[in-house]
């Protein structure tokens, strides 16, 4: 392999992305050096925080560059190394490019543990980000209690479907906010869920006055917007939010700051946490040791919806923001 595909960031976006935001060739792949070893990616993780990587603001990490390889995250296999220790064959995950094929010296990689009877699209899908996200965002954000009322919204996504199912291994009556009848009966059905309101064609706010009718104890915060204020106003007095993300306001170019739920955040006294999940990066065996376990035994469950093509890394991720995703989002890259 002499040439890698490889997608870069051409200009920042203005509101929603667009292809044109990128451009996507082919390049010769340099020899490697001592220290060095070239990995093949088999999955790429397409994740609403990619929209804020672009974006020259403050953020967590260094914006991506004009001209440089789009920033994501990746599993691999090694398929030349000139690194001690990391042996041709060797599964790795972590940070990576848009590309079929990295050079690397294992900065920000680690090998992915297997565990029987989970696929690599699990194990990746599910622990490389979206799981100790999950994992970490409800239990040490909020630390839910038997018998409190937790509502996820994105429940049908990545971090929702499994964060709903964390909520009911500690008690909680589990609420989810998704769109479309497909996905909330993928939660109640299948992930057990005790509701799920279609935000598509209901009033959100309405749906939970009649399902929570004392109130919220726990948010779980991934969108923003109108279904996030809908929340909000009906938190109880010292209830907890976790917020996860806001991805409805990724694409916006104005973001209006004086939102009215920070007035309902003073008033009841709330406690919201904003959190990344680079902050407990330290602990992630400890996330994906529980997580493991929980799918092993059959009482988690995860869906990834997985595209096919790197060429379609763009519009896969355009899919993300509008919401027509079914699950974890990962692109297959290469076999």
């Amino acid at each position: 392999m002499s040439t890698r595909q490889v997608w870069r960031l051409a200009r920042r976006p203005v509101g929603s992305i667009v292809t044109d935001d990128f451009l996507f060739g082919s390049e010769p792949i340099p020899e490697l050096r001592d220290g060095q070893f070239l990995l093949r990616v088999r999955y790429l993780s397409l994740d609403p925080a990619q929209r804020v990587f672009i974006d020259d603001r403050e953020q967590f990490l260094p914006p991506v560059a004009l001209g440089a390889p789009m920033r994501g995250l990746v599993v691999g296999v090694v398929e030349k190394s000139k690194k001690e220790g990391i042996a041709e064959g060797t599964i790795l995950s972590g940070a990576g490019e848009w590309a079929d094929y990295i050079i690397s010296d294992g900065t920000g990689l680690t090998e992915l543990a297997a565990f029987p009877g989970l696929s690599l699209a699990e194990t990746f899908g599910t622990f490389s980000l979206v799981g100790p996200a999950a994992y970490f965002g409800l239990l040490d954000v909020t630390h839910p209690q038997p018998g409190e009322t937790l509502v996820v919204s994105a429940a049908a996504g990545g971090v929702g479907q499994i964060v709903g199912q964390l909520g009911k291994l500690k008690g909680c009556q589990v609420i989810g906010i998704a769109g479309g009848p497909k996905k909330c009966a993928f939660v109640t059905e299948q992930l057990g869920f005790d509701a799920c309101i279609d935000y598509k064609s209901v009033d959100v706010g309405e749906a939970l006055d009649h399902l929570a009718p004392e109130g919220v104890d726990i948010y779980f915060e991934q969108v923003g917007g109108p279904i996030r204020n809908a929340v909000m106003e009906r938190m109880k007095i010292f209830g907890r939010v976790s917020v996860c993300g806001i991805i409805s306001e990724y694409n916006t170019a104005d973001v209006d700051t004086q939102s009215s739920f920070w007035w309902t955040i003073m008033m009841r006294r709330l406690t919201v946490r904003g959190f990344i999940f680079d902050d407990y990066q330290a602990r992630f065996p400890e996330a994906v040791e529980n997580l493991a376990a929980w799918m092993q035994s059959g009482h988690l469950r995860t869906r990834q919806d997985i595209r096919q093509g790197l060429e379609n890394a763009v519009s896969s991720l355009q899919d993300l923001y509008s919401g027509r995703n079914f699950g974890k989002l990962l692109l297959e890259v290469t076999s």
